[in-house]
């Protein structure tokens, strides 16, 4: 069901625009400034939002889990471009090309973001170093992202692409910042179906689902109504077959989330 997405909208406060970790280091007075040009918006799983708004407004997300995708109008076949976490951006590619951004946004839990008309955006990166160097470093991370999504496409299998897709999940867990409390909710519990794991492996549901039951048989995880539970990381990391050092700290074991 079509629903407004900017439906409700707030003005961000400060404390709200300090959460996001690229605008956390600036100055006080500069988050001031900027609090003022920021709205607050909500997103529902399952509620569809237009993806003409990208034209419009920059994103920063603040709490919740969202993907973005694209689909094969002929075949049906869906892939997953990005799935974003408290603290990421989208569109980049509007913000510096100016042209509609033809994709599929899917909030998989309750989302809430802050939000800022594009041009306004793009007058802070020109204009504020201290903003633009916060920005810069996210920038050539999220270009490392896809750099490493389309290599692992062409140069590895599916048990290898989706050990290496669990394993930055859990990485990227660790950069919630929200309520303790809530942590499993956003980031452990949901969107991470075996659909889902299939589009972001450039697999599909069937293929997915026998690799976990063959890691399932060999207690590397468990898979229980649509949950995951790693019990043997250190098989899960093998299988990953990475020959750089994770850029986040070393991972724990038992760690769990929803598929």
């Amino acid at each position: 069901m079509n629903k407004d997405v900017n439906h409700l909208p707030q003005k961000a406060s400060p404390v709200l625009v300090k959460q996001a970790n690229l605008f956390a280091d600036l100055p006080a007075k500069l988050i001031e400034d900027f609090q003022q040009e920021f709205q607050l918006n909500e997103w529902h799983k399952g509620e569809y939002i237009n993806s003409n708004i990208l034209t419009q407004r920059f994103f920063v997300m603040i709490e919740g889990q969202l993907e973005i995708k694209q689909i094969n109008a002929e075949t049906g076949r869906e892939a997953t471009l990005d799935m974003l976490y408290a603290g990421d951006c989208f569109d980049l590619m509007v913000l510096f090309d100016d042209q509609p951004h033809n994709v599929i946004i899917s909030p998989l839990t309750t989302v809430k973001l802050l939000s800022v008309k594009l041009a306004t955006m793009r007058h802070w990166l020109w204009t504020y170093p201290e903003f633009n160097q916060q920005f810069m470093p996210y920038l050539a991370k999220k270009m490392r992202e896809k750099e490493q999504q389309a290599s692992n496409l062409i140069l590895h299998d599916v048990p290898t692409r989706l050990s290496r897709i669990i394993l930055e999940h859990i990485n990227k867990i660790k950069f919630y910042t929200g309520a303790k409390e809530e942590e499993h909710q956003h980031h452990l519990v949901n969107g991470l179906n075996d659909e889902t794991l299939a589009r972001m492996t450039g697999s599909v549901r069937q293929v997915i689902n026998k690799q976990l039951q063959l890691w399932k048989q060999e207690d590397t995880l468990d898979k229980k109504r649509n949950q995951l539970i790693i019990k043997d990381l250190e098989a899960l990391e093998k299988e990953a077959k990475y020959t750089e050092v994770l850029p986040n700290a070393p991972l724990t074991t038992n760690s769990s989330f929803k598929s």
